[in-house]
């Protein structure tokens, strides 16, 4: 019996490896989801990274790709700041009544990697669950505008699109659109591979097609002039048949 597979960019991917990464990326977003249901005021950022790294290898994860870092947590004024794997710590504080937190997750197993960031908003000690019942105007056009970059990934992006023509087109509707690009390095996202070093980047110059990778991430960190806030949004995404998909 042959095993089905997909056309994966230029890639033939069985389905079984597929579905390794879907697990992956399913993990990532229960733990999010986990841990927005106990995020409360007065919790120390520290907790919430063991929290989430506990949840991520007690239910599919063996380690963590990215600098052995499997969670990544901000709040505050904190969202605001893009700092590599290799350098962060923790903060030791604590959530607020109304707050803003951004957690961003790497986990692995036997290699194959899961992606994941969100940017959560507490008001009144709880967390909101829809993006346009935020109270805050900042922070809910924050989140609408990453809404929107996805959604507007999802529609303009083809195969034989370079990695550079992506990054231009998406910088210029950040800039367009009021908003900043936060990122250290500038860039939008990368491929995923094996080893973190072998990535490739959504960055001015890399003249790669999207499908010369099996899969990549996108993942605006976007923040306004002059606010001390930020926001992200990371997912997979991979073509099927020449259709851009979220994994």
């Amino acid at each position: 019996m042959k095993t089905k597979q997909h056309l994966f960019n230029g890639f033939n991917v069985t389905k079984e490896t597929l579905g390794l990464y879907s697990a992956m990326q399913n993990l990532n977003r229960a733990a999010i989801k986990h841990i927005a249901g106990i995020i409360k005021a007065g919790m120390n950022l520290r907790d919430i990274k063991a929290l989430c790294e506990d949840y991520l290898l007690k239910n599919g994860a063996d380690s963590f790709w990215y600098w052995d870092v499997g969670a990544f947590v901000f709040a505050g004024d904190e969202t605001a700041v893009s700092v590599s794997g290799k350098d962060y710590k923790a903060a030791n504080r604590t959530i607020q009544e109304n707050d803003i937190i951004t957690i961003d997750l790497s986990p692995q197993k036997d290699d194959i990697w899961g992606d994941c960031a969100r940017t959560l908003v507490l008001e009144n000690g709880i967390v909101c669950e829809e993006i346009d019942r935020i109270e805050k105007d900042e922070w809910r056009n924050g989140l609408q505008m990453e809404a929107y970059l996805h959604k507007t990934l999802m529609n303009m992006a083809a195969p034989n699109m370079t990695f550079e023509e992506l990054y231009d087109y998406m910088n210029d509707l950040i800039v367009k659109k009021g908003f900043l690009n936060l990122d250290f390095l500038g860039n939008l996202g990368h491929s995923i591979v094996k080893n973190k070093n072998d990535r490739v980047y959504i960055e001015k110059g890399n003249c790669k097609r999207l499908s010369d990778v099996e899969m990549f991430t996108f993942e605006p960190h976007i923040s306004v002039p002059d606010s001390k806030y930020g926001y992200k949004r990371e997912d997979i995404y991979y073509f099927d048949n020449g259709r851009l998909v979220k994994l």
